[in-house]
C-alpha cells in the first residue's frame, strides 16, 4: 500500500475549525461595537477617534505595532522564503535592534518636541507645504497599492485549506475589518491587534512545535535543513545583484524597515498616542523584543517545512501551486487531525492581515481628511462631521481593497512583490526625513527635488527590472529541492523531470536593473541626499541663525551655532507658557484646550 505524502489528505476545514475562525472574527467585531457604541461619549472628538486621547497604554501599543507590522504577507511568505532560498532573511530579526535605536533616538524626540501627530506635518514645519503635499501623496499612493495584498494573502490561505472561493472570503473578512475600524477608531484597532497578536504567537508556536515533534526532533530538522543548504545566514557576497546576502538582509532591510516602522503614519499615529516620549520609547523596545521572537519563529517555520518535505517537494509533484501556499498545506498536514488547530492557524494569518489593514485604514482616513478634504471647506467642520467623513473614507478604501483582490491574485512571489512596490516611495520618505532631521543646511528646494528625484529614479529602475523579469532576463531560481523519495508516495517522478534553473549570467556588462530588490529602498534614500544637498547649497542653504533647533534630531545639535541653542533653551519655557504651540493635527475644537495644557505639562516633564 502506497503511503500518502500528507497525513490529512482531504485538506478541508472541520466544523471545529470554522467555529474557531468565527469566534476570532466575532471578538474583533465585538471590540469595535464596544468602542463604537458603549464608549461613544469618549469617541466624540477627532483626537479621541485617531489618537485615543493620547492616553493609550504602552504594552497594548507595543503589541499593536507587532501585530500590524507582521502582516499576513510575513506569516505566509517568510516561511516560503526560507523554504525556497534559505535562512538568510532571518538577519532582519537582530537588525531590528539597530532599527529601534535609530527610531528612538533620531525620530521620536523630534516628533515629541514638536507635538507632531501627523508625521508629514513635520515636513511642512521643516521645509514647506509643497514638500508635505508631495510626500503625503506618495504615502497614500503606496498604501493603496500595497494594502490589497496584505488582506488578500490570508484569503489565499483560507482558500487553500477550505476550498471556499477566495474572493468570497476576502469580501467577508474585509467587511468585518471595515466594520470595527469604522466604529471604534484607534482604540478598537489597538485592542483587536492585542487579541490578534496573541493568536498569532500561540498558533505559530503550536504549529512549529507539533511539526518538529512529527519530524523526529530538533536535531533531525536541523540535519535535514543543513543537508539541503538551508541554514546559511552569513553569505558575505558583495555582489549587489545577488538576491539575498548578509548585506541585503541587514543593510538593505535597515533602510526599508526604518522607514516603514518609524516614518509611516499608521505607526507614528500609535507611537505618539501614549502620554510621553519615555512611554513611546518603551513601547518600541517591547515591540523590538516581540518582533525578534515572532520573526525568528516565523523563519524557523520555513525550515521545519523544508525538513518535512526534504525528499519530496509538494510543489514539484503538483500538490501546491507555489511556495506562498506551502504553509497552509503544511498546517493541514501536521495538525489537520487535531480538531480546531487549522482554524487556529487560519485565524493567525487573518489576524495578521486584519491588524495591518485596520491600522492603515485608520491612519489613511485621518490623513486624507486633513490634507485633501478639510482644506476645501466643502462643509462646516465639526468633530462629528470629521468623524463621519473618515468613516466613509474607511468604507470606500475597504471596498477598493476587496475589488483589487482580482489583480493581486495574478501576482507571483508575494514577499518580493510587496518589497518592490513599497520601495518606489519608501526610499524617498526615509531620505527626506533624514535630510531634514540630520542636515540643518537642507532647504525646501533640496527637499522637494531630492524626494522627487528619488521617486522618479526608483520608478525607472523598478519598471526596467520588472520588464527584464517578464522577459526572463532576470530571475532568482530557488535552492534545489529533492523528489528522490516521491516514489514512496506513489509519484513516478525523478530529478530529470525538473531541469535545474539558473539565473541569467552576463559578466560583460552590469545593469542597474539587476540589483537585488532589497536594495531599492537604500538606493532611493541616498538619491535624496545626492540631489538634496547640492540643490540646497546652490539655492541658498538654510540660515541657521533663524533655525528652530527642535526641528532636527538632538544627536546633531552640535552642528548648530551655540547662540541658536542658547536662545532656544532660554526662551523655551517663557514662549511655551505665553504662546503654547498648538497641536499640529486633529485637535479641532476649543473645548480641548485644557486637555492640551495638561498634556503639554507631561511632555515638558518628559523632555
Amino acid at each position: 500500500m502506497v503511503k500518502s505524502i500528507t497525513a490529512n489528505p482531504q485538506g478541508q476545514f472541520s466544523v471545529e475549525d470554522y467555529a474557531v475562525f468565527t469566534i476570532m472574527l466575532g471578538i474583533s467585531t465585538a471590540i469595535g461595537v464596544y468602542f463604537g457604541f458603549f464608549q461613544k461619549k469618549k469617541n466624540q472628538t477627532t483626537e479621541e477617534y485617531l489618537l485615543g486621547g493620547r492616553k493609550m497604554k504602552t504594552f497594548p501599543i507595543a503589541i499593536s505595532l507587532i501585530a500590524s507590522q507582521l502582516s499576513g504577507v510575513s506569516i505566509m511568505s517568510v516561511p516560503a522564503e526560507m523554504y525556497s532560498y534559505g535562512a538568510q532573511y532571518w538577519i532582519i530579526a537582530p537588525t531590528m535592534i539597530l532599527i529601534t535605536m535609530i527610531i528612538n533616538y533620531i525620530f521620536v524626540p523630534v516628533f515629541y518636541n514638536n507635538h507632531i501627530t501627523n508625521c508629514y506635518q513635520y515636513l511642512e514645519d521643516r521645509f514647506s507645504p509643497a514638500v508635505k503635499k508631495f510626500v503625503t501623496f506618495t504615502y497614500v499612493l503606496n498604501i493603496y497599492l500595497i494594502l490589497p495584498i496584505f488582506i488578500f494573502i490570508p484569503a489565499l490561505a483560507f482558500s487553500q485549506v477550505s476550498g471556499i472561493n477566495i474572493h468570497l472570503i476576502n469580501g467577508i473578512v474585509c467587511g468585518v475589518c471595515i466594520f470595527y475600524t469604522m466604529l471604534g477608531g484607534i482604540k478598537a484597532v489597538v485592542w483587536t491587534d492585542v487579541v490578534q497578536g496573541l493568536i498569532m504567537f500561540v498558533s505559530c508556536f503550536l504549529v512549529v512545535a507539533i511539526g518538529v515533534a512529527k519530524i523526529g526532533g530538533l536535531s533531525e530538522v536541523l540535519e535535514r535543513a543543513a543537508a539541503g543548504n538551508r541554514l546559511e545566514i552569513f553569505d558575505m557576497t558583495l555582489d549587489a545583484t545577488t538576491r539575498q546576502t548578509f548585506w541585503t538582509a541587514s543593510v538593505g532591510n535597515l533602510f526599508l524597515w526604518t522607514g516603514y516602522l518609524g516614518l509611516s503614519q499608521s505607526c507614528v499615529q500609535r507611537i505618539v498616542s501614549v502620554p510621553s516620549m519615555s512611554h513611546a520609547r518603551a513601547a518600541l523596545w517591547i515591540f523590538c523584543a516581540g518582533f525578534i521572537v515572532i520573526m525568528t519563529l516565523n523563519c524557523f517555520t520555513g525550515i521545519v517545512i523544508f525538513a518535512k518535505y526534504f525528499d519530496c517537494d509538494p510543489i514539484k509533484v503538483g500538490l501546491v501551486q507555489k511556495a506562498d501556499k506551502l504553509l497552509p498545506f503544511f498546517v493541514q498536514d501536521v495538525v489537520g487531525n487535531l480538531k480546531g488547530m487549522p482554524g487556529v492557524f487560519i485565524s493567525c494569518v487573518f489576524s495578521a492581515g486584519l491588524s495591518t489593514m485596520s491600522a492603515n485604514l485608520n491612519s489613511l482616513a485621518g490623513l486624507i481628511y486633513e490634507d485633501y478634504i478639510r482644506p476645501f471647506k466643502l462643509f462646516k467642520h465639526t468633530d462629528a462631521s470629521a468623524n463621519t467623513t473618515m468613516k466613509v473614507l474607511i468604507l470606500v478604501s475597504g471596498v477598493y481593497c476587496i475589488a483589487m483582490g482580482l489583480i493581486v491574485e495574478q501576482f507571483g512571489h508575494i514577499l518580493q512583490m510587496v518589497v518592490t512596490i513599497a520601495s518606489v516611495t519608501q526610499g524617498a520618505v526615509m531620505g527626506i526625513f533624514c535630510l531634514g532631521m540630520l542636515w540643518p543646511w537642507a532647504n525646501k528646494h533640496g527637499a522637494l527635488w531630492g524626494s522627487a528625484s528619488s521617486v522618479i529614479v526608483m520608478s525607472w529602475i523598478i519598471a526596467g527590472a520588472q520588464i527584464a523579469i517578464s522577459n526572463k532576463e532576470i530571475s532568482y531560481p530557488p535552492k534545489p529541492t529533492s523528489v528522490d523519495g516521491c516514489y514512496e508516495y506513489g509519484y513516478n517522478v525523478t530529478a530529470n523531470d525538473f531541469p535545474t534553473l539558473e539565473a541569467p549570467q552576463d559578466e560583460a556588462e552590469f545593469s542597474i536593473y539587476n540589483i537585488s530588490f532589497v536594495w531599492y529602498s537604500t538606493v532611493g534614500t541616498f538619491m535624496v541626499f545626492l540631489v538634496g544637498i547640492p540643490v540646497s547649497y546652490f539655492t541658498g542653504s538654510q540660515d541657521l541663525r533663524n533655525f528652530r533647533p527642535k526641528l532636527i534630531s538632538p544627536l546633531v545639535h552640535w552642528l548648530l551655532p551655540e547662540e541658536v541653542l542658547q536662545n532656544d533653551f532660554s526662551l523655551k519655557a517663557e514662549n511655551e507658557k505665553l504662546n503654547p504651540e498648538p497641536i499640529k493635527e486633529w485637535t479641532f475644537t476649543a473645548h480641548e484646550e485644557e486637555k492640551y495644557k495638561e498634556r503639554l505639562g507631561v511632555i515638558e516633564q518628559t523632555l
